[in-house]
């Protein structure tokens, strides 16, 4: 390990998000070392004092704290499979996006070759690293997660820890990314409708952003009755909510946008209303997305 008055980070993987995690460390003082498999990537960094080291394992072994932006957990094992010799008494904070079981297995391999594995899910994207409102889950050892928790705070200012599993915080990172994406896709429907209809995203803004503000009030108010498992029919029916989906298809078609999302949305809702729903709550098709689809 490199001798350097400065606390130092190794940074494994200069996409936008590893760039600006980089930049964000040497903004802090810290000596940052720098690996990518398209070396040019680093040529910024290290203009502004970064190291760019040879190999994977000379960047495993110029810092204690190696943090990892790649792809996904394939790309990690591709770069530092080769350099496992290497891993010994590293701290392993992964930051790329995968599944909550591949991040078990990797915490696994990682002990196995004598690392400590922490995961990480960012929720935010390259231009919010750094700043003291942005958040990041952790999961895995919570010592591990105590000792570096500094180190932490330099990629986002609000660290969540969410225990010891190292799945979990894929998994929050996951759920975030079923809202976000899902939501996004309304929107873009949406803004497709309205130009079909000769509006403009722009005309649209108003009324798109009070509907999203509106929604975490139903969050809340369904949250308890979800957990319950109370789907009754007082406040809203599952037959009247699959009238206004196929409504909001009907209004697609005939304006000849692409219906195929307003379409299985209509699926989901005939689906609850067959499997006996159709006087419950829209709520119930909670239970049909636990399980598998027939």
């Amino acid at each position: 390990m490199a001798n350097s008055a400065k606390p130092q980070v190794t940074i494994v993987g200069l996409g936008p998000m590893g760039q600006a995690m980089a930049g964000s460390f040497l903004d802090r003082g810290y000596a940052v070392t720098v690996w990518n498999r398209t070396a040019a990537r680093a040529e910024p960094l290290v203009a502004r004092g970064a190291v760019l080291a040879s190999s994977a394992s000379d960047a495993l072994a110029a810092s204690e704290v190696v943090i990892i932006s790649l792809t996904d957990y394939a790309a990690m094992y591709d770069v530092l499979a080769p350099a496992s010799s290497a891993l010994a008494g590293r701290v392993l904070v992964n930051l790329s996006s995968d599944t909550p079981e591949r991040a078990r297995a990797a915490a696994r391999w990682a002990a196995a070759h004598g690392a400590e594995h922490l995961t990480g899910g960012v929720t935010v994207p390259p231009s919010g690293i750094g700043q003291p409102d942005s958040a990041t889950f952790y999961s895995g050892p919570r010592e591990v997660f105590d000792r570096h928790r500094h180190v932490l705070e330099v990629v986002t200012g609000r660290v969540d820890y969410r225990g010891d599993d190292p799945g979990l915080a894929a998994l929050f990172y996951q759920l975030g990314m079923v809202m976000f994406w899902t939501s996004m896709l309304g929107h873009w429907q949406a803004v497709a409708l309205a130009q079909a209809n000769g509006l403009t995203a722009a005309d649209v803004l108003p009324h798109a952003t009070e509907t999203a503000n509106s929604l975490p009030s139903f969050f809340a108010f369904y949250a308890d009755r979800i957990d319950a498992g109370q789907h009754g029919g007082d406040v809203d029916r599952l037959a009247m909510g699959l009238a206004s989906v196929e409504h909001v298809l009907h209004t697609h078609a005939d304006a000849g946008v692409d219906t195929a999302l307003p379409a299985t949305v209509v699926e989901l809702f005939r689906r609850g209303v067959n499997a006996g729903h159709a006087a419950d709550s829209f709520s119930s098709l909670v239970e049909l997305l636990r399980k598998p689809a027939a």
